[in-house]
């Protein structure tokens, strides 16, 4: 995107201008009869269906080939599955920047998803060829005498492996806002559609993951890691084939240009105008003259003066784009900075779910896991709990609730994404309460009457969990994607993935603090013994269910300060936008 320039018209950059006009595969401007719709999102949630089996049953069961084929240590091993996860979400912020500003949603997920697999297959390759692996053994019986591998057979691993992350966290974001470009939001009608689709990508989300934790998980376990690294490779090439099959029927937003540097702009201009005083007629702000653009809100004021005008109008001097902005410029970055306390308020939400992959399994493995006599629930699959209840609950929630609810609302989506997102990490608490009752009564019947429960005990946890989700995750992406921020909502999209990294690592530094300060000269904390029976695992439980509770009250505060409109003080700010108040959780 080239430089805004400062001349007798208001200078807004291209991303806060309104919508783009969109574009057919030819770069043609795009027919409304011909291209968009559900259609061609239902091309992209083939792709997202497919690319969350190949990704997650890599991710499930990466630590058993890394230990017994590549023979890491365990801590070596735990520490590889971890930062290739973290490292996913965190490169979806690099996937949405590519895409908003230089490649488009489409070129993106095409160029990464083909890294993707290339990824799956080196990982094949190198699981099925004894040449490409250290010599086989069993690390259970002959521990010291496996040995590691190292050199290139090592680094084929890490290429292969972060290859596939390099290219799911690009291709993660802008799957869901590669769908939701295929609806026009100035349309009443395709609005309303446009909820639908997000209730629609969670569906096909929780469909991968359901598919991913047992058949294919099933078909690793039973037919060798190389052809279960094959079987990821085929499902994503799918996934591929279905993104391909849509391309006549697409509207493609054009890319941007670089989505920083208006933002950048902002700060420096406000920055170095520091000491200026604020005017107090609003039209003396620069953008605002011809009272046709948009009014600067009450928030963040004082990046307000980086629209203050220094050099006189009318002169041949013109003041750069690093020290004059316009109205709307400045208000683009005041509506990024009001949805980061959003999103800050999500992170607690994804360390219980850290909990439920991690403890509430090993709970499992130390409960009665019998169905019958004959047959055992695997703990692991106690995670694909949440994604049975979202693959029954989110049809019957679009389908009957939302249409019910926007009688009252006359909100679009039935309830605005903000209380969607309250309501969620409202139910997050009790998961953990659950969680913690559960523990105590499993741990006091393990360690004062020897008796060992049924897992389906810790059932309610992963239950209530499940339709936390359903209102936390599909909210926020929504909630997201609709920020009147033109241009970046691939970007947008890929900070919500962020808040998984930071919930794991979160999760990772509250064991490690718990433990410190729980701990006595004569007793080890409460998760030290890595025995579940001495360890104090309820405790934990609790610890969480208060912060999930906090966290709750904490968004509160936020949601109800938090407002993409103008300042309501303004006269005609509800003109502007007439649902002002239904954005704010009461």
């Amino acid at each position: 995107m080239e430089t805004a320039k400062v001349g007798e018209e208001e200078r807004q950059p291209r991303h806060a201008q309104g919508e783009s006009s969109t574009l057919d595969w030819r770069s043609r401007p795009s027919n409304p009869a011909k291209h968009g719709g559900i259609i061609p999102a239902a091309f992209i949630l083939g792709l997202q269906a497919f690319e969350i089996m190949a990704i997650a049953a890599v991710g499930n069961n990466l630590i058993t080939y890394v230990t017994n084929d590549m023979h890491f240590p365990l801590s070596k091993a735990a520490n590889v599955v971890t930062n290739f996860v973290g490292t996913i979400f965190l490169l979806a912020l690099l996937g949405g920047y590519l895409s908003d500003s230089h490649l488009g949603s489409f070129w993106t997920m095409l160029i990464f998803g083909f890294l993707e697999l290339s990824g799956f297959i080196l990982l094949s390759v190198q699981a099925h060829v004894p040449q490409l692996k250290p010599a086989a053994c069993n690390v259970l019986t002959d521990g010291e005498q496996c040995v590691e591998a190292k050199g290139l057979k090592a680094a084929i691993f890490f290429v292969a492996l972060y290859l596939v992350a390099l290219g799911s966290g690009c291709v993660k974001p802008n799957m869901v806002a590669y769908g939701g470009d295929q609806f026009d939001q100035d349309n009443p009608k395709q609005l309303k559609r446009l909820s639908t689709y997000f209730n629609a990508a969670y569906f096909a989300f929780s469909l991968g993951e359901l598919v991913s934790l047992t058949i294919l998980v099933w078909v690793q376990t039973h037919s060798g890691m190389d052809v279960g690294f094959g079987v990821s490779a085929a499902v994503m090439a799918m996934g591929l084939i279905s993104l391909i099959c849509g391309t006549l029927y697409y509207r493609n937003k054009p890319p941007q240009g670089s989505i920083l540097t208006p933002i950048a702009q902002v700060l420096v201009a406000a920055i170095s105008k520091r000491k200026l005083a604020r005017p107090s007629n609003p039209q003396m702000f620069y953008g605002n003259q011809n009272h046709t653009g948009p009014l600067l809100s009450d928030k963040f004021r004082f990046l307000d003066k980086a629209c203050i005008r220094v050099v006189q109008e009318g002169t041949d001097t013109k003041e750069s784009p690093w020290r004059l902005c316009s109205v709307g410029q400045v208000e683009q970055v005041k509506i990024l900075l009001s949805v980061i306390p959003i999103f800050s308020c999500t992170i607690v939400f994804n360390t219980i779910l850290a909990q439920l992959q991690t403890f509430s399994v090993q709970q499992g493995r130390a409960m009665d896991t019998h169905l019958t006599k004959s047959f055992n629930i695997p703990p692991a699959s106690l995670q694909s709990i949440p994604y049975i209840m979202l693959i029954v609950l989110v049809p019957l929630y679009d389908t009957f609730f939302v249409p019910f609810a926007r009688k009252f609302t006359g909100h679009e989506s039935g309830i605005s994404p903000l209380r969607r997102i309250g309501f969620g990490l409202f139910l997050a608490t009790f998961s953990m309460v659950a969680a913690a009752v559960m523990e105590k009564k499993r741990r006091d019947a393990a360690v004062k009457h020897n008796e060992t429960l049924s897992i389906f005990w810790i059932t309610p946890q992963f239950l209530i969990f499940g339709l936390s989700e359903m209102f936390t995750a599909i909210g926020l992406l929504e909630f997201f994607y609709k920020q009147s921020l033109k241009g970046m909502q691939a970007f947008l999209t890929a900070i919500t993935y962020c808040s998984y990294s930071f919930g794991f690592y979160l999760s990772t530094v509250l064991v490690t603090l718990v433990n410190k300060i729980t701990s006595t000269s004569s007793n080890g904390g409460w998760l030290h013994y890595n025995n579940l029976n001495q360890d104090r695992l309820d405790l934990f439980y609790w610890l969480l269910a208060v912060l999930s509770f906090l966290n709750f009250l904490n968004y509160l505060f936020w949601s109800k300060r938090y407002s993409h409109a103008p300042s309501l003080s303004q006269p005609n700010a509800k003109e502007i936008n007439p649902y002002v108040e239904d954005d704010n959780i009461p």
